[in-house]
């Protein structure tokens, strides 16, 4: 029997011409799974710039009018709105003053974002998702995107969850039907040769 597994041997190489870098929820409340990839993100964005890929970075906010999420997580009671400071992109990733930042409400980068009309406007038919958490707003906007008609591409290195468990689901299905697994080795590869 063929397993998930077998599907992340698909390869294709990315069009820089074509695509966006999607930096997702790097802030500082994430930072038990934010800081440990934060060279490897920070990594990815210097190669997706190198080739003049735009980066795009998506921050989370809580909506109190949201019951769905906070009533699923329930300790979301005191959980921090737009203004509060953890909210905020862990220190020293690699921001830039021009780059486009969206907020997000929801575990989508594209849910009432604004994202889907920014990529069209872009000419964007690829997009490389990064950030947190790989089972949650990563897994779910990358098979967002991909039913929205963008190739996707999914960082294996660059990407981060509560535990290997997790994380080797969301990467099984995303191979399986919705995205090509990439790391950064990969993609410095691929960038060399075009």
């Amino acid at each position: 029997m063929t397993t998930g597994k077998d599907y992340g041997t698909r390869h294709r190489e990315v069009n820089p011409s074509k695509c966006a870098l999607i930096v997702i929820d790097v802030q500082k409340r994430f930072q038990s799974m934010t800081a440990p990839i934060l060279p490897t993100v920070n990594r990815t964005i210097s190669l997706c710039r190198s080739v003049k890929i735009p980066v795009i970075f998506i921050r989370h906010v809580d909506d109190p009018n949201y019951k769905v999420l906070r009533e699923h997580w329930g300790d979301l009671k005191d959980t921090p709105f737009l203004e509060d400071p953890t909210n905020d992109f862990l220190s020293g990733l690699a921001v830039e003053e021009d780059d486009l930042v969206l907020e997000k409400t929801t575990y989508s980068a594209f849910e009432e974002t604004g994202l889907e009309e920014k990529l069209k406007e872009m000419g964007v038919e690829e997009v490389i998702i990064t950030g947190v958490n790989t089972n949650v707003c990563c897994e779910t906007s990358a098979r967002i995107a991909f039913v929205k008609g963008f190739r996707v591409f999914f960082s294996t290195d660059a990407t981060n969850t509560f535990s290997d468990k997790l994380r080797d689901a969301a990467l099984t299905n995303l191979a399986f039907a919705f995205a090509y697994l990439v790391n950064c080795d990969m993609l410095e590869t691929s960038f060399k040769t075009d």
